[in-house]
C-alpha cells in the first residue's frame, strides 16, 4: 500500500456522525412533498393550501417524523399523501378522533386534521365540537368550498340559503352553518379564518396555528372550480376583496377599505360600518383583542358577514387555556404512582363478577 503523508487523515464514518450531518441539513418545502401525484382539479384551492403547509412546515423546522397529518372523506382529505410525514385516511368526520388517540398518546408529535365543510360539520360535526371544548394541542384546518366535491356537488352544511345544486335542484331551504361561530361557542382557544388565494396570510395564519398550544381551529375559504366557482368572490376578487373583507390585528382598530377610510364602531350593543372622516375617526372604532379572556368580541366578528359587513380574515382568538392532552398524561401518572402499572388480565376479574348458569 502506497500512502501519501501529505494527505489528512481519514475521518472514519459512523452511523451518529451520518445522522448528525442529515440533521445539520435544514428541511426545505420541496423536502415535505411526497411522490404521489397530486391529483386534485386544475386551478382548485387546495393547491394553495398544499404549498403554504409544506413553507410553514420548513419554517417551523419540524421534523417529518414528528408530523402527522390526519383526514377524513372529501378531497381535502388526500391530503395526507401529498406530505411526506406520517399520515392517516381516516373515516368520514371522524379525524378529529383518530386524532385525540394520537396525541393523547404520543404528545411529541405536531398532529395536524384535515377536513372539509362536509366531512367535519355533518357527520363529523360532533366529534369536531369536542375536539374544540377539550383544547388538545392539534390543530384542525377546514377547507370550507360550501358544497359538497368528491360527491359531485350537492349543498353542504355552509351552501348559502337558496343554492341550488343537484340535491336541491329548487334551491336550498336550510341556513349555513357559521362554524367560526360554533368553534367559538365551544370555547375554542384559537380560532382563524384565512382565504386560499391570499398566499401570505393564508402562511401567517398556519404559522400562527403551529405556534399555538391548545386546538388551533382554522377555517380556510377554498374555491371549488367545478361545483361553487367563485363562491368567495368577494373576498379574493382584486377590485372587491379589501371592501368586502376585514384583515384583523391584534391590538387596532377595524378599519378597511380599499382607501382604508371605513371602519366598524359599536353602536349600544350593535356594530355598524362608518365612514372615517370629520364625524368619526380611527379612535370611534373597535379595537380588535384576539387574548380578551371573554370571548364576546370574537363571537361579534364571527357574525359579520356579507353583504351588511366586510368578513373578518384573520386571527379572531388565541388565549392559554388546560389542555387535555397535558391532564389526561398527568393522570395517568398519578394513577400509576399510586397504584402502580396495573395488569389487564388482574382488571377483567376484579369487582363485582357473576356467573350466569
Amino acid at each position: 500500500m502506497i500512502s501519501d503523508k501529505s494527505s489528512p487523515p481519514a475521518t472514519p464514518t459512523t452511523p451518529t456522525a451520518a445522522v448528525a450531518a442529515v440533521a445539520a441539513v435544514a428541511p426545505k418545502a420541496k423536502d415535505y412533498a411526497s411522490e404521489q401525484d397530486v391529483r386534485w382539479c386544475p386551478g382548485c384551492g387546495d393547491y394553495s393550501i398544499l404549498a403554504q403547509m409544506r413553507k410553514v412546515m420548513a419554517a417551523r423546522q419540524i421534523p417529518r417524523e414528528k408530523l402527522v397529518f390526519v383526514s377524513g372523506i372529501g378531497c381535502s382529505s388526500r391530503f395526507p399523501y401529498y406530505m411526506n410525514t406520517y399520515g392517516i385516511h381516516s373515516i368520514h368526520g371522524r379525524a378529529p378522533s383518530v386524532a385525540l388517540g394520537i396525541k393523547a398518546y404520543k404528545p411529541e408529535l405536531s398532529v395536524w386534521v384535515i377536513t372539509g365543510d362536509g366531512d367535519a360539520l355533518s357527520i363529523g360535526g360532533n366529534h369536531l365540537i369536542h375536539a374544540i371544548r377539550r383544547n388538545l394541542d392539534i390543530n384542525i384546518v377546514l377547507f370550507n368550498n360550501r358544497i359538497y366535491g368528491l360527491t359531485k356537488g350537492q349543498y353542504s352544511p355552509t351552501s348559502p340559503l337558496g343554492k341550488v345544486s343537484k340535491s336541491s335542484p329548487m334551491g336550498s331551504i336550510e341556513n349555513p352553518l357559521n362554524i367560526l361561530s360554533v368553534a367559538i361557542g365551544c370555547e375554542a382557544s384559537f380560532v382563524a379564518r384565512t382565504v386560499d388565494v391570499n398566499a401570505k396570510h393564508l402562511n401567517m395564519v398556519l404559522e400562527r396555528a403551529a405556534t399555538h398550544r391548545g386546538t388551533a381551529f382554522i377555517e380556510v375559504y377554498q374555491n371549488c372550480v367545478v361545483f361553487h366557482d367563485g363562491a368567495f368572490g368577494y373576498a379574493t376578487d382584486r377590485e372587491t376583496k379589501e371592501d368586502n373583507t376585514l384583515a384583523l390585528e391584534h391590538g387596532k382598530p377595524l378599519v378597511f377599505g380599499a382607501n382604508r377610510d371605513k371602519g366598524i364602531r359599536l353602536n349600544g350593543m350593535e356594530p355598524e360600518v362608518v365612514p372615517l372622516g370629520d364625524k368619526f375617526t380611527e379612535a370611534d372604532l373597535m379595537v380588535h383583542d384576539e387574548q380578551a379572556a371573554r370571548p364576546t368580541l370574537a363571537l361579534m366578528l364571527s357574525r359579520m358577514r356579507q353583504p351588511d359587513f366586510p368578513e373578518p380574515i384573520g386571527v379572531f382568538r388565541a388565549v392559554t387555556t388546560p389542555r387535555y392532552d397535558v391532564m389526561i398524561n398527568e393522570q395517568v401518572a398519578e394513577a400509576k404512582a399510586a397504584q402502580g402499572e396495573g395488569n389487564l388480565d388482574e382488571l377483567f376479574h376484579s369487582g363485582e363478577t357473576w356467573e350466569v348458569e
